[in-house]
């Protein structure tokens, strides 16, 4: 259950129709989850996966969107940023995984957009695969390294329109939010312009950063002793924010810069050893890879124009409210050494 579906709504805007980022015409998500015990072992567990964020449902290489990122706090590994803020686009699917599954993940997408683009390092240029990651380490027996390239394709393949799983699924699986399930969350916005043209606004999280904090028992949780999840501060999130209001990729890193609002909202303080990235794309506008002319001619809203500041408190309002969907919808769940993290709302689940 959504949280606004508890009666907890976010913000003045209106949401999109799943309040979800598929509500952004194209966009597509998919999810891999790992959740077993590895083999022959004794504690030894898989608690992980893979998510994909397809900013539209064609050829991305082929067809790039304008894109950007924004480092809140950098202690994060990531692949692909360095050539989207030079370049301002993403021409492949956004991954998200797990500290450790970099590297698979991101060579599995490589497989993936190479059998689909023949091209690619042959008669064009080589392509920039753009994966974020949270460590799942608490559940999952990271050293193991159980995603594989293959959970990247599947992931890809998976990937549908309809409104996302979200909590402990794809890439969230393992992860802790508060010292409660965390993992994936989203939540979507409607922007009018002042000629009634409406937009969507979109976001995703990989949520699994902050302290232990104490909810009151009786409005979400039971009593539970759940003193062995680290209390420490540090953490990550990734935030992947969408939409398809037409942006250069200036703009869209201006938007961005506000989800740090509504992460620290939650009550986030970005502490030294959090990674809190935003990933932002607008599909509005496709770039051709392809191209004969010398001049590309492109319209984007102007700077002064209303509906950035609508844009501005809208990305807070998605990213705040994503935040606390990937806490409303994750179950308890199982992981290595017999740890348990609990759901905020485990008291739902016992009852």
């Amino acid at each position: 259950m959504k949280f606004r579906e508890r009666g907890m709504g976010i913000g003045q805007y209106p949401t999109g129709e799943k309040n979800c980022i598929t509500d952004i015409p194209g966009v597509k998500i998919g999810h891999v989850t790992l959740d077993e015990q590895f083999e022959g072992t004794a504690g030894e567990y898989a608690c992980t996966g893979v998510t994909a964020i397809l900013p539209h449902g064609g050829n991305l290489f082929q067809e790039k969107v304008i894109g950007a990122s924004y480092v809140i706090n950098g202690f994060g590994k990531t692949t692909g940023l360095v050539q989207l803020d030079e370049l301002g686009l993403i021409e492949s699917p956004i991954m998200l995984t797990n500290t450790f599954a970099v590297p698979a993940v991101t060579h599995g997408t490589i497989q993936y957009m190479l059998e689909n683009n023949p091209d690619i390092g042959d008669t064009t240029g080589t392509i920039n695969i753009v994966t974020g990651e949270c460590n799942d380490g608490y559940l999952n027996t990271i050293r193991k390294l159980p995603i594989k390239p293959e959970h990247a394709r599947q992931a890809i393949e998976n990937a549908s329109n309809h409104a996302c799983q979200e909590g402990a699924v794809g890439a969230g699986k393992g992860m802790v939010c508060f010292g409660y399930k965390g993992g994936i969350g989203t939540s979507s916005r409607i922007i009018s312009d002042n000629q009634n043209h409406s937009y969507h606004l979109g976001c995703l999280v990989l949520s699994n950063f902050g302290g232990k904090i104490e909810f009151p028992a009786d409005k979400y949780t039971t009593p539970i002793n759940n003193k062995e999840v680290k209390n420490t501060p540090d953490g990550s999130i990734i935030i992947v924010l969408g939409t398809d209001v037409p942006l250069n990729d200036r703009q869209l890193k201006r938007i961005a810069k506000r989800c740090g609002i509504g992460l620290g909202r939650t009550g986030s303080n970005f502490s030294h050893g959090s990674g809190d990235i935003v990933i932002a794309f607008s599909n509005a506008l496709k770039v051709p890879h392809q191209h004969d002319e010398d001049f590309e001619h492109h319209k984007y809203i102007r700077e002064d124009h209303p509906i950035m500041n609508e844009l501005f408190t809208a990305a807070a309002e998605v990213a705040e409210e994503a935040i606390l969907n990937s806490l409303s919808q994750a179950e308890t769940t199982n992981g290595r050494d017999g740890r348990i993290v609990y759901s905020l709302f485990h008291k739902e689940e016992i009852s």
